[in-house]
């Protein structure tokens, strides 16, 4: 269940799949990541690539999508106007990832291949996939419907006329590689701009809002 919350005085969005790590979306309030107590926040330079790293000893992370969390006590951070922000996290193992899914990344399969990263039994694998542009409201051209739906095995429901549902073809693309536990929420940036950043809605605004998530 999605829920917001007042933390350190800001309103974030959190899922209580992940009650057990740090994990929550920023809104337009904004959020002091200084505040967290943590070794060391990672923010990597996004490319919308389907690039996955492993966090390290590095402090900079280039031409990256995605991040494997394997150790506690470091915070990783990601920025969306419309894109998808997608946590997994699988208990077993204690490690998370945190993924940043835009068209060209959900094409390129970028959760697939985080959740691959992950390692560990798919079935045991949690996601969770935060406020996305939604199928209400994001038309893309032909070709770039095409790629997409290319991507799953069963379209049904991803799509309609020109507009395509971003956050559901990557819940389809994680059950489709054996992710079974998946929440997905229901605001659309674009719908709940009041709430969250839009950059079809505010005109190619600049302004982001964040996913983080510590062990």
């Amino acid at each position: 269940m999605f829920y917001f919350e007042d933390y350190l005085g800001k309103k974030v969005l959190r899922n209580d799949l992940l009650k057990d790590i740090n994990a929550f979306f920023t809104t337009r309030e904004g959020f002091d990541f200084s505040a967290i107590n943590a070794e060391r926040i990672i923010t990597p330079t996004q490319t919308h690539s389907n690039n996955v790293e492993v966090v390290d000893s590095r402090d900079k992370y280039f031409n990256t999508d995605a991040l494997i969390l394997k150790k506690p006590n470091i915070g990783c951070q990601l920025r969306y106007a419309d894109c998808s922000p997608i946590i997994l996290y699988n208990p077993n193992l204690r490690v998370a990832g945190i993924i940043h899914a835009g068209w060209r990344g959900t094409a390129a399969k970028i959760t697939q291949k985080a959740a691959s990263a992950i390692g560990g039994n798919p079935k045991d694998i949690i996601a969770v996939i935060g406020p996305t542009i939604g199928l209400c409201c994001y038309e893309v051209s032909f070709d770039v419907k095409d790629l997409l739906l290319t991507t799953v095995k069963d379209t049904t429901g991803l799509f309609d006329g020109m507009k395509v549902g971003l956050k559901e073809i990557n819940e389809r693309q994680l059950r489709e590689c054996g992710v079974e536990n998946i929440e997905v929420s229901e605001y659309c940036t674009s719908c709940n701009n009041d709430l969250f950043y839009s950059y079809r809605k505010e005109n190619g605004t600049t302004e982001r809002h964040y996913a983080f998530v510590m062990l």
